[in-house]
């Protein structure tokens, strides 16, 4: 069988790898001219993604890659402390969530596919698929084509292939903020190592940890309506918070702002596959980043994809057994996303509410029962 790849982000290589363990061949192709290596700031990788990526053979540089994080510490613009909560919960082995650069895990995984014989071609953004029957071609702006017997969309929310398989399926949908990352290195900005700290800020919130190098990582979630892009970010950042009791506002004065990017997810989509066609990762899934699940799905998929192709009888029943496995899974993990990005969006009576309410629903997250699901969940091959 030979697979054809949409999308060189994370999924795309992960599936590609899980792919050969199954006896699989698959070649990636990747829309962009060139590697995504300088896109984006950080992200985190659950303690799930990280036994996902172990089951590949390839945890180990990402967790030499990335800090260990795991504690959130949750607090008011106001400066009151929320509650604390399990950023993941530890491997057997003692293994905790990682917070990485999305350009390592990028890295990372891109070149372990590389290692392993897998061939990526740049610049082949999807135009069209022709699916026979008796197998599948990809059809690319270059004006070049490619035939195999299956075709994996692995290119994220605002998937081509999704738009291809199904044009009546649901659109990302806007969550109302806009993202944005950056590092600093100024001993003036101090925490505990290991831990994020979470601030739902009056107009917006701050989240930080702070490597053991002393660099402070950051990133924030701006409500904003779609579009409404200023010339510079900067100045609107540091406004927006301004007023909260924490050193937000002096952090992203001294950084650089990495690029704005709205948060999109998904709804459940009705199709996840249709002939020798199948949705992967963020292209049937899109969760938000509140959660910090994304990367770790679209591993988990990836493994779970390449299983039921190598047990089940025909390509038809491993995408069935696929999609029948992973979607309550994954709709949960984004209907649990959407609530927290919700509350990150909390208009001036809402925000009262929500920190009133916060401490007593962290105290039942507290215990590790409650997020065992998410975190606790293990895929194999």
């Amino acid at each position: 069988m030979k697979a054809l790849i949409i999308g060189c982000g994370i999924g795309g290589p992960t599936t590609a790898m899980a792919l050969r363990e199954a006896g699989i061949d698959a070649k990636i192709f990747e829309a962009y001219p060139d590697t995504a290596e300088s896109v984006g700031s950080f992200l985190n990788v659950a303690s799930n993604g990280l036994d996902a990526l172990r089951v590949l053979g390839a945890h180990r540089r990402v967790l030499s890659a990335g800090i260990p994080t795991p504690r959130m510490v949750m607090w008011s613009g106001t400066g009151k402390r929320l509650g604390e909560v399990a950023n993941g919960l530890a491997l057997d082995d003692g293994t905790v969530s990682h917070t990485i650069l999305r350009a390592d895990l990028y890295r990372i995984v891109r070149d372990e596919a590389l290692s392993r014989g897998i061939k990526i071609s740049y610049g082949k953004r999807l135009v069209s698929f022709d699916d026979t029957g008796d197998h599948v071609t990809a059809r690319f702006e270059d004006g070049t084509e490619e035939t195999g017997d299956i075709l994996i969309a692995a290119d994220g929310v605002h998937s081509r292939t999704r738009a291809q398989l199904d044009p009546s399926a649901p659109k990302a949908r806007y969550s109302g903020l806009y993202s944005f990352g950056g590092l600093v290195h100024d001993p003036k900005f101090t925490g505990e190592p290991g831990v994020y700290n979470m601030v739902f800020g009056k107009r917006a919130f701050f989240g930080y940890t702070v490597a053991a190098s002393g660099e402070t990582w950051w990133f924030a979630n701006l409500p904003r309506e779609l579009g409404d892009v200023p010339a510079d970010w900067k100045p609107v950042l540091v406004a927006a918070f301004r007023d909260d009791a924490n050193f937000s506002a002096e952090v992203i004065e001294r950084s650089e702002v990495a690029l704005a990017v709205p948060i999109h997810d998904l709804p459940p989509l009705p199709t996840w596959h249709k002939g020798r066609v199948v949705l992967t990762g963020d292209a049937a899934h899109a969760t938000s980043p509140s959660a910090g699940q994304g990367a770790s799905m679209a591993v988990e998929d990836a493994v779970v994809l390449a299983r039921c192709l190598r047990e089940a009888r025909d390509h038809r029943a491993a995408f069935a057994r696929f999609e029948n496995e992973r979607r309550g899974r994954v709709e949960k993990v984004v209907a649990y996303s959407r609530t927290i990005s919700n509350n990150k969006a909390a208009g001036p009576v809402a925000r009262v509410f929500r920190d009133l309410m916060m401490p007593i629903f962290l105290k039942k997250l507290a215990s590790q029962e409650s997020l065992s699901w998410m975190y606790r969940h293990q895929v194999s091959l």
